[in-house]
């Protein structure tokens, strides 16, 4: 049976639930509760199992912080023998209008901190990244207040649609592939 590893990134506390910041969390949350899973705490992270027409999805939740992301992913990696090409990462971008995803074999770490953290233990920037645009609706010097604040009512009113779309992604990815995943869904 086919592994993958699917890390959603986020903040742990109560405080971080609900923020734009957390819609790494938000995603896989969303895949085990459809799913009928849920999360267990276990090594580095929070871990929930989802079988997908034959495929075992690892639901991943670091609980080591944002900026240290990379040791629960490499761990889980590790340990469940899951090649860099079956990694997802779920992460939040400001470069991205709101709920849009786009899907990306490799890349840089845009400034982020949790991508920068994977990069380093890694070792390589060639991971699969799956990115949840929160716009960047925010005022100069503003950046990181938006970034940990609360999605707007108009926001909220749009986020369980596109956690529905951002899960099938997530299965299209185990199922049909990287490539054929980002030609279907990248810009939606």
């Amino acid at each position: 049976m086919k592994k993958y590893l699917i890390a959603g990134l986020g903040n742990i506390g109560a405080e971080y639930v609900n923020t734009r910041h957390n819609i790494g969390f938000k995603v896989v949350d969303r895949l085990a509760q459809q799913e009928g899973e849920s999360f267990e705490t276990a090594k580095l992270g929070a871990l929930a199992q989802v079988k997908v027409k034959g495929r075992i999805l690892f639901l991943l939740k670091p609980n080591t912080y944002m900026n240290l992301s990379g040791k629960a992913i490499k761990y889980w990696m590790d340990k469940e023998n899951i090649p860099k090409e079956n990694l997802l990462v779920v992460t939040d971008d400001l470069n991205l209008p709101f709920g849009t995803i786009r899907m990306k074999a490799k890349g840089s770490d845009g400034g982020h901190n949790g991508l920068k953290n994977i990069q380093q233990l890694l070792n390589s920037a060639e991971y699969p990244r799956f990115r949840f645009g929160i716009s960047d609706e925010f005022k100069k010097g503003q950046q990181v207040d938006y970034v940990l604040g609360e999605w707007s009512e108009e926001e909220k009113a749009k986020l369980s649609e596109r956690l529905d779309v951002a899960c099938e992604a997530i299965k299209s990815f185990a199922l049909a592939g990287l490539n054929n995943t980002m030609n279907t869904f990248n810009g939606k």
